[in-house]
C-alpha cells in the first residue's frame, strides 16, 4: 500500500525498516517484503517498546525512496485501526 499510494516501485527504495508490536512473533515483516519482491534493497525489522496500553499487532514501516514528490506530496499510510494512530496525516 505504501508503494502504491506514492507510485513508488523497488527501484526507488534505498532501505526500509520495520518494526511490530512484541505480540507478533510468527515471522520477520522484513520475510513478507522479500515475499513481495523486494530483494536487492537493505531491511532491518526491531521491536515496538512494549508500552501498557500500546496498540497491539501494529507493524510499522519507515521507507527510504529517492522521489521528487515533496513532503506534502507524500502519502502516509495507516491501513485498519491504525489510521487511530495519526488522524492528522491518515489516508
Amino acid at each position: 500500500a505504501v508503494l502504491e499510494r506514492n507510485e513508488l516501485v523497488a527501484d526507488d527504495l534505498i532501505s526500509i525498516w520495520f518494526t511490530a508490536t512484541p505480540d507478533l512473533h510468527s515471522d520477520f515483516p522484513a520475510a513478507a517484503a522479500r515475499g513481495l519482491g523486494i530483494v536487492d534493497v537493505p531491511l532491518i525489522c526491531a521491536q515496538e517498546l512494549d508500552i501498557d496500553g500500546a496498540m497491539p499487532r501494529v507493524v510499522r514501516i519507515l521507507v527510504h525512496v529517492e522521489t521528487y514528490l515533496s513532503r506534502a506530496e507524500i502519502n502516509h499510510v495507516y491501513l485498519g485501526a491504525t489510521a487511530t494512530l495519526r488522524k492528522d496525516i491518515a489516508q
